[in-house]
């Protein structure tokens, strides 16, 4: 392919890839080249899907190319070995399906990308990982599975599932931390537009029950200026149909103040409580994204 590697990290890229477990492939390496390259290159992703040898492991499974390149002992990790489960939770609702240009990727598009990806690095690290996509309700759950072939079956929900229905993330939400039976790590990918003390009450709880939890929140440009290319416009809510005639400039200055106000009090509630806390736009390269959830793997240890 003519791209580097890390150029699969910008979502336009990516895109073009066309298959989702293509484009989980490509970002994860490239983030990987990308790491190696940075001042990040400490990450060990390259031997997650290994531990230290300790005293009564079987000396056959001692990874001995290893040991060549790095002096210590390392036993080569097995399914039954992995050390966390992960749940990947998507907002599938009518509101995620909104770009502002068509040369860009929705959210719910930016989304299930993202959600690709983690998926991919998690595995790839020996984690079992499991999916969820809500919008009203609960639509879809997977427990989490550390299998190929299950990998290959989320990722095919994530790229035939259509964004549909309202949003209700607090009872979606609850739904999630019932069907969780083991701590673990639950990652949230959502545009979170709801109240946010509906947004805050079932991440806190899950954050209570011992789970670790980051949310993404996944927004199009647009939604954070009003920067529309016309004088006159039309803004239609996508979940209830209700449509505003409007000139986007006669709005900006207020809308850009509580749009400002809305997500520092949103971050602020989650941080609170310990949640890990990321906005992201549809044109953010996944590397911020995938560097946050490194960030938080090593702080689990």
């Amino acid at each position: 392919m003519a791209e580097e590697l890390t150029d699969y990290l910008r979502p336009e890229i990516a895109r073009s890839l066309g298959s989702m477990e293509l484009i989980a492939r490509y970002v994860v390496e490239g983030f990987i080249t990308g790491l190696h390259k940075s001042p990040y290159h400490g990450f060990s992703v390259e031997f997650a899907e290994h531990r230290p040898y300790l005293p009564g492991d079987a000396i056959r499974n001692i990874d001995w190319k290893l040991f060549g390149r790095t002096d210590r002992h390392y036993i080569k990790q097995f399914e039954e070995e992995t050390n966390l489960k992960a749940h990947i939770i998507v907002d599938a609702s009518r509101s995620m399906n909104y770009t502002s240009d068509p040369k860009r990727i929705t959210k719910y598009k930016y989304a299930t990308m993202l959600a690709a990806a983690l998926a991919y690095l998690l595995m790839r690290q020996q984690d079992a990982v499991g999916l969820g996509l809500f919008d009203e309700e609960l639509r879809v759950f997977m427990p989490a599975r550390l299998k190929q072939s299950y990998l290959r079956e989320m990722l095919r929900k994530l790229q035939t599932t259509e964004p549909s229905h309202a949003t209700r993330t607090q009872s979606a939400l609850r739904r999630v931390a019932e069907r969780l039976t083991r701590r673990g790590l639950v990652i949230v990918i959502s545009d979170f537009l709801d109240d946010p003390d509906e947004i805050k009450l079932p991440l806190s709880l899950m954050q209570h029950a011992g789970h670790e939890v980051i949310a993404f929140q996944v927004l199009d440009p647009a939604e954070r200026t009003l920067e529309l290319h016309s004088a006159d416009a039309t803004i239609v809510d996508l979940e209830t149909g209700q449509q505003i005639r409007t000139q986007p400039y006669q709005l900006q200055a207020s809308y850009q103040k509580s749009v400002s106000e809305y997500l520092t009090n949103l971050k602020d509630s989650l941080l609170s409580e310990g949640i890990d806390y990321l906005l992201l736009e549809t044109t953010t390269p996944f590397d911020r994204a995938l560097l946050e959830y490194l960030h938080k793997r090593q702080r689990m240890g």
